[in-house]
C-alpha cells in the first residue's frame, strides 16, 4: 500500500478520534439539561458536522483553517514521514485524554504533533529548528489557546444576562419550555462550528501529504472527495460518543439548565464562526468550556468549580509540547527502525 495512502487513512482515523473525543463539546449540556437522549443528541449532532461542509466550502468559499494547519511547518520540512510521526502522536495523546476523560484539544494535539515530528526531522537533517515553524500561522494559534475561552466566556455571559432581563417576567414553566426547544437550534449552531473548525484541520493534514508527494501542487486544490471525506469522518466519530467528557462538560464544570445551555452553546458557535472566517484553527473543547464557565458566573462565581477548570487548563497548556515531544520521539524510533 503506498505511503500516502497510509497517511490518508490515519487522518481519517484522527477525524474519527476526534469527532468522539469532541463529541462532548456539542452535546454536553444538551444531554445534562434533558432535551435530548444521549443518542438522539450525537445523531443531531453528527447531522450538523457534516452540514458544516457546505457552510465552508459555499458561503466561506475556503477551507481557511486548513490552509493554516497545512501551513504551520514551512514547505521545506513537510515530508510523508514528519506527517506520519505527527498523526501518530496526536492519535496516542487523543486516546489517552479520552480515557482519562479529559477534555484536552484535538486540534492542539495535532498541531503539537505536526510541529514536533518536523522538528525533529530539521534536527536529523542538522538544519536547526528556528526555520522549521511558520510563526505567522502558530502564532495565532497559541494565542487563541486562552483567547478562545475567553471570548467564550465572555459572549455566555453577555448573553445570558440579556436573556435573563429579557424573561424576568416570563412564567417559569413556560419560558423553561421554550429553551429547551431554542437548545436544538443552539446545539446545531455548535454543531456546525464544531464540524467546520475540526474537520478542516484534518484536511489541511491530508493536503499538506499529498503536496509533498508530488501528488498536488497546491494546498488550495484539494480535490471534493478530501473535505467530504474529513467531515463525513468527524460525522461518524461524533455519533460513536464521548461519555466520559460529556459528564465533566455538562456537570463537573457547572450545573446547567436550559437557558444557560442555550448561551452556552450560542456563544461557542459565534465563536467558532469568528475564528473560521479569520482562518485560525481554535480548540472547540476550549471554546465551550470557556463559554459554560461565563455563563456559570452569571449567578455567581463560586457556581463555577475552578478547581476543575484549572486541573482544564493544564491538559490544554500542556498539550501542544507533550503532542510534539512525543511526535518527535516516534519520529527517532521509525528512523532507527528503518
Amino acid at each position: 500500500m503506498p505511503f500516502l495512502v497510509v497517511i490518508i487513512i490515519l487522518a481519517l482515523v484522527f477525524d474519527y478520534i476526534n469527532g468522539f473525543h469532541d463529541a462532548a463539546n456539542s452535546i454536553a449540556t444538551i444531554v445534562s439539561t434533558k432535551v435530548l437522549t444521549p443518542f438522539q443528541a450525537v445523531l443531531w449532532a453528527a447531522i450538523f458536522n457534516f452540514g458544516a461542509f457546505f457552510i465552508s466550502k459555499y458561503y466561506i468559499g475556503e477551507f481557511k483553517i486548513g490552509n493554516t494547519i497545512a501551513k504551520s511547518v514551512n514547505d521545506h520540512f513537510i515530508t510523508l514521514e514528519v506527517i506520519f510521526c505527527g498523526l501518530i502522536a496526536a492519535i496516542a495523546w487523543n486516546l489517552l485524554t479520552w480515557w482519562f476523560g479529559i477534555p484536552s484539544s484535538s486540534s492542539h494535539t495535532l498541531l503539537g504533533g505536526f510541529i514536533g515530528a518536523a522538528l525533529a526531522h530539521a534536527g536529523a537533517l542538522s538544519r536547526g529548528g528556528i526555520s522549521v515553524i511558520n510563526y505567522e500561522k502558530v502564532i495565532p494559534t497559541f494565542l487563541f489557546i486562552f483567547l478562545a475561552p475567553l471570548i467564550g466566556m465572555v459572549v455566555g455571559y453577555i448573553i445570558t444576562i440579556i436573556i435573563i432581563n429579557i424573561c424576568r417576567r416570563a412564567n417559569p414553566y413556560k419560558a423553561d419550555n421554550w429553551f429547551r426547544r431554542l437548545q436544538l437550534i443552539s446545539s446545531a449552531l455548535f454543531s456546525l462550528g464544531h464540524g467546520g473548525n475540526d474537520a478542516q484541520k484534518v484536511l489541511g493534514i491530508i493536503a499538506a501529504a499529498m503536496v509533498a508527494n508530488g501528488t498536488l501542487d497546491n494546498i488550495k486544490h484539494v480535490p471534493n472527495w478530501v473535505p467530504i471525506a474529513c467531515f463525513t469522518a468527524i460525522g461518524l466519530g461524533t455519533m460513536s460518543g464521548g461519555w466520559k467528557i460529556v459528564k465533566t462538560m455538562g456537570s463537573r464544570i457547572t450545573k446547567v439548565t436550559p437557558l444557560e445551555g442555550v448561551s452556552a452553546e450560542t456563544a461557542g458557535a459565534l465563536t467558532l464562526f469568528l475564528t473560521e472566517k479569520l482562518g485560525i484553527p481554535v480548540s472547540t473543547t476550549h471554546t465551550i468550556a470557556g463559554s459554560i464557565m461565563g455563563v456559570g458566573a452569571t449567578r455567581r462565581l463560586s457556581a463555577v468549580r475552578w478547581g476543575i477548570t484549572i486541573n482544564l487548563l493544564w491538559a490544554w497548556v500542556l498539550t501542544i509540547p507533550v503532542s510534539a515531544v512525543l511526535a518527535a520521539i516516534i519520529y527517532f524510533i521509525v528512523h532507527l527502525i528503518r
